[in-house]
């Protein structure tokens, strides 16, 4: 019987989140807008216009959305030729596709964000599939962009695992009906990820590679 085993990728398999923060942080702070790190931090898995609407509210100036947005890309693309990979991250993508399972990323990344982040992977072998951004209406914690990759695997929700560090990762996938696997290394708390519907949690990729006899990914 066919897997798929469906991965999110900042924060997930490459180290990305605090420059989401630091980019996100200064492209408010250049437009007069002050909000926190650590509220920017728990919205980063968000899209970018949901992310902007979650921290500057429904009564903000939406024309301003994707001037905003354009200067995040911009901050953030700076980074783009020395994204780093989490510890294997690589290696167990290369191990689950061995093993017979179908690995498909589900990332609000796309175009040239989303080349970089497969070129920090080194892993294009092991993926079957990419939804991402420009194939959805709706992102994260709507269940689209997972069910989206399940089409994309051609596997049943009961048949697949969604492995994410976010609590919108973990909110996408219960609503999509597939088991979910929390990892540590984008800075959400543990309790956070099970509350938003983890069946298990690890540290990072090598972790989780390291105990994949006795999780979800058996």
């Amino acid at each position: 019987m066919e897997r798929a085993a469906v991965f999110d990728v900042d924060g997930t398999l490459v180290d990305t989140n605090h420059l989401h923060v630091i980019t996100w942080w200064e492209a408010f702070r250049q437009a007069g807008h002050r909000v926190p790190t650590h509220a920017v931090h728990r919205a980063v898995g968000l899209g970018s216009g949901d992310l902007i609407a979650h921290l500057l509210g429904e009564d903000r100036d939406p024309e301003e959305d994707a001037a905003l947005s354009a200067a995040h890309k911009a901050l953030y693309g700076q980074y783009f030729d020395r994204l780093p990979a989490l510890r294997d991250a690589g290696r167990l993508l290369k191990h689950l596709h061995g093993e017979g399972w179908r690995v498909v990323l589900a990332t609000s990344a796309s175009g040239s964000e989303l080349a970089a982040l497969r070129r920090a992977l080194d892993a294009d072998d092991a993926i079957e599939a990419t939804a991402s951004a420009d194939d959805v209406t709706e992102g994260k914690p709507a269940p689209e962009p997972v069910e989206h990759a399940l089409g994309l695997a051609g596997v049943p929700a009961g048949q697949a695992v969604f492995v994410g560090d976010t609590v919108w990762d973990m909110r996408a996938g219960r609503r999509a009906g597939v088991r979910c696997v929390g990892l540590l290394c984008g800075g959400i708390p543990r309790a956070d990820l099970v509350e938003a519907g983890a069946e298990a949690v690890y540290d990072d990729p090598a972790d989780l590679l390291a105990s994949l006899a006795k999780s979800p990914l058996a």
